[in-house]
């Protein structure tokens, strides 16, 4: 687990194809490896990675083909910055929220713009993924726990203060650019307490329609 604070900006030192997946090296910038044990987590971009070799100043991982096909790892290259977690602790402030490093979805940023000393980017989700997103909720962006400032179908707003901007990659966040998006784990418990009984049926989509949602007592005619 991960609070969504960004400890470090480190940047893709090395992708090396794998029998289908790939191999990756991490350099990790200022963020403290002395506690950190071959086996430990660590989030790059939001993604969850588990440190298989520790040469010093940076960690080697696996990414392997599912992580490829549902996040924008793929983007990556040799230099590209990422932003760097380590998994919290105990006595961890959770500054942020509770983040896994399981990537939902990947969204795409469709417009950028000045707002005083912040900037104001709007981001497209999948469709699939609009439910869990509301205003002034929490949303992870390539592993960084943010606030949703506004929704509007599949869209949302987020404002970037300059601390933000200067402690993770957001500065660098372009119209076009994919983006990893996970959301928050209590709207996806919530959806699965809602279904009840129906959680343990063969699944046909999430099951929470507006119509399932009257005839459980949810809305009000």
């Amino acid at each position: 687990m991960f609070t969504g604070i960004i400890e470090s900006i480190g940047s893709i030192r090395n992708l090396t194809p794998k029998g289908g997946d790939v191999r990756v090296y991490v350099e990790t910038g200022k963020l403290d490896l002395a506690d950190v044990k071959l086996g430990d987590s660590i989030a790059v971009n939001g993604v969850c990675l588990t440190a298989v070799e520790l040469p010093g100043d940076g960690f080697w991982a696996d990414v392997s083909r599912e992580t490829l096909e549902c996040t924008a790892f793929d983007d990556l290259k040799s230099g590209s910055p990422v932003n760097l977690e380590k998994a919290l602790t105990p006595t961890t402030r959770l500054g942020g929220h509770l983040v896994s490093g399981h990537v939902d979805g990947v969204g795409e940023i469709i417009s950028r713009s000045d707002n005083a000393r912040a900037i104001q980017f709007r981001v497209r989700a999948p469709k699939e993924l609009a439910k869990y997103i509301a205003h002034k909720g929490s949303i992870t962006v390539d592993g960084t726990s943010l606030t949703v400032n506004l929704v509007d179908g599949a869209e949302f707003e987020l404002t970037i203060v300059p601390h933000t901007l200067s402690e993770t990659i957001m500065a660098d966040y372009r119209t076009g650019r994919r983006v990893n998006l996970e959301v928050d784990l209590l709207a996806r418990y919530l959806e699965r307490l809602l279904l009840g009984d129906k959680a343990a049926e063969p699944s046909k989509g999430s099951g929470i329609t507006e119509s399932f949602l009257a005839a459980n007592g949810y809305l009000k005619s």
